[in-house]
């Protein structure tokens, strides 16, 4: 496709067929030239089993293709019809307590079920057969928002396999797990379950790989459909969907789609969690295409209730996409359902109907994105922040020293300082090559192996600026503790032991006037220097030349003004931008200029508004966008 996509997912099944055309008509209005079809359609398209009714789909992509709007076609298993239900109830999700949950919803499945793995292949097929050359299709949509857990004998089966392709034997198995702990030796692989309901906690290295083990299979899964697929020749993705409950490794994911796509759903402050989420995608792709394939049209959600969006807020976040590098931007869902348990999701076409405020800035923001001057959307960046999966799974588990423990709210603090010191990071992994950045922070990073934290040594004594928050380093990829005082294989890059871990119940002030909350730690310097102490004089921020570089040590959990604080104190330059003022600027020089506040700030950046300068910006000419 030419140009950025602009869209969202398209739902005629729910819709008497007349609407269709109206539909057609308001999305060229809208500038809409990609639409996703067919993801919750499963019941429409096979009623009965082996029965195929595409007569309705035939005339839906007809009419899209002669309107030149092309299609995002999706297969619709990731929600069964009642049929399959009925007739493979061991296919049905099991909880962790042993609940075996009934149809009337989504996503009620198990990924393992063989059933459910043969009726996703034939599904697959006969779309791949029918609609592989058809003039509307643009790419395949895989399933939808992968990451259903199931804890059934399909699944222990399965869990069994690919433990014993990780392990081998099972006295590698017993080792790692540490199953002397509690009489958990295990001395056949037929005794090993999935980690469900047990009388008090878990074992930590068992429910880890349990986590793995569900990326691993549902990826499995994708890659089914996905080899299906491949002969027509059309790109391959599934949406990426982000949360606790996630068990998905993006990173291992990225490599298999075709491009990645997110689903992004901010719940708090909207813009700096829009810029989140697009510095994730855009880190998980590396320089191959992503693209944003669902947001909330006029509302947010918050968690509580939804909060109509203010007028502009809607095209100012899809443009935070778009600057970091997004291929195109879409919505869920196209026209807002009548009825249904999403009846109150937010669509491009609200219920009010076009008419509306939500579709008059749809129609606007489709207009400014079609105008947009081409450009390459790389961004070069001197700085990222570790994003590890295992260490944010690990910190899921009970029994650790404290219940206020937040993997993700760490790393959200940490991006969110940067993003208001005007910095776009990228993230990355310990296992990546880093040696191409200069400063790296590593917020709560728990697990970590002995080659990543090899290459976090190599890379502080080759030049680079490292800062290590407290928890890191702890254990290694099995959640064993690393003996010897922590922070295990770090000690010595950051040139202190930890002697004790002091969660703390009230805050407290540091030497340097920054506010320590959640935790802190009794340090022992081993060759660090203090740069900020606890009241009773102890050291609380620590730096540590190590080779050609320097590795820092914030043992506590600051305030996000702390945090802005230990910016300055390892030298990066105050923020160039007023407050609320966002700038991203390309490898090419396409300056993004987004103005998140309600003050005008300059000509053509009003409350809520953007600007794109072209690169290079000619000064004489002042062309924007």
């Amino acid at each position: 496709m030419e140009g950025l996509c602009y869209g969202g997912d398209y739902n005629p099944e729910q819709w008497p067929e007349e609407v269709w055309r109206e539909d057609v008509a308001l999305m060229r209005e809208a500038r809409v030239n990609l639409v996703t079809v067919g993801v919750f359609a499963w019941s429409r398209l096979e009623p009965r089993e082996g029965v195929y009714t595409f007569d309705w789909l035939d005339r839906v992509l007809d009419l899209l293709a002669e309107n030149g709007i092309r299609v995002n076609l999706a297969t619709p298993t990731a929600s069964p019809p009642p049929w399959f239900s009925l007739a493979h109830p061991d296919a049905l999700t099991v909880t962790a307590d042993g609940v075996r949950l009934t149809h009337g919803s989504r996503d009620t499945y198990c990924v393992s079920a063989p059933a459910y793995q043969e009726a996703a292949k034939r599904i697959a097929a006969a779309l791949a057969d029918r609609y592989g050359e058809h003039p509307a299709l643009a790419m395949w949509h895989v399933h939808n928002e992968y990451g259903t857990w199931c804890h059934c004998d399909h699944v222990a089966a399965a869990f069994r396999i690919w433990l014993t392709a990780r392990y081998g034997t099972l006295d590698a198995l017993n080792e790692a797990w540490t199953t002397a702990f509690w009489s958990q030796y295990y001395s056949d692989w037929a005794q090993i379950m999935p980690p469900r309901k047990t009388q008090y906690l878990p074992n930590p290295a068992q429910t880890l790989d349990f986590r793995r083990f569900l990326s691993d299979e549902m990826l499995a899964r994708y890659r089914d459909q996905r080899d299906i697929l491949r002969p027509t020749g059309v790109p391959i993705t599934t949406n990426f969907v982000f949360g606790a409950w996630v068990p998905v490794d993006h990173w291992r994911w990225s490599a298999e789609v075709d491009l990645v796509a997110i689903d992004d759903y901010p719940s708090g402050n909207a813009a700096e969690e829009s810029a989140f989420a697009a510095d994730l995608a855009r880190s998980w792709a590396r320089e191959r295409p992503w693209i944003l394939m669902e947001q909330a049209a006029g509302v947010q959600y918050t968690g509580r209730r939804m909060r109509a969006k203010d007028p502009g807020e809607m095209a100012r976040h899809t443009m935070q996409h778009i600057a970091r590098g997004a291929r195109g931007a879409m919505f869920f869902q196209w026209r807002a359902s009548r009825g249904g348990a999403e009846q109150w999701h937010h669509g491009m076409v609200p219920h009010a109907g076009p008419a509306s405020r939500t579709f008059h800035e749809i129609s606007a923001l489709g207009r400014t994105l079609a105008e947009l001057p081409p450009h390459t959307p790389a961004i070069d960046t001197e700085i990222a922040i570790l994003w590890d999966y295992d260490s944010w799974w690990a910190l899921q588990a009970p029994g650790l020293p404290s219940t206020e423990i937040d993997y993700l709210d760490s790393v959200r603090q940490t991006h969110r300082a940067l993003w208001r010191n005007g910095t776009v990071p990228d993230f990355t992994h310990p296992s990546h090559d880093i040696s191409r950045y200069r400063t790296i922070f590593a917020p709560n990073l728990y697990v970590i192996t002995d080659a990543g934290a090899a290459n976090l040594t190599a890379f502080v004594a080759q030049g680079g600026t490292l800062i290590v928050s407290y928890l890191t380093g702890i254990t290694d990829e099995h959640t064993r503790v690393r003996l010897g005082g922590h922070p295990g294989a770090l000690r010595d890059l950051l040139g202190l032991t930890i002697d004790e871990f002091r969660p703390l119940d009230a805050p407290l002030t540091l030497s340097t006037g920054q506010t320590a909350t959640r935790w802190s730690e009794s340090l022992h310097l081993t060759g660090a220097q203090a740069v900020a102490t606890y009241p009773d004089g102890t050291p609380a921020i620590t730096r540590h030349a190590h080779g050609a570089g320097t590795a820092w040590y914030v043992s506590t959990h600051l305030t996000d003004d702390g945090y802005a604080d230990l910016l300055t104190m390892i030298g990066l330059p105050a923020p160039a931008d007023p407050p609320g003022v966002e700038r991203i600027v390309h490898r090419d020089g396409t300056t993004y200029t987004i103005n998140h506040t309600t003050t005008t700030l300059g000509p053509g950046l009003s409350p809520g508004g953007f600007i794109v300068h072209p690169g290079p910006v000619k000064a004489e000419t002042g062309q924007e966008w």
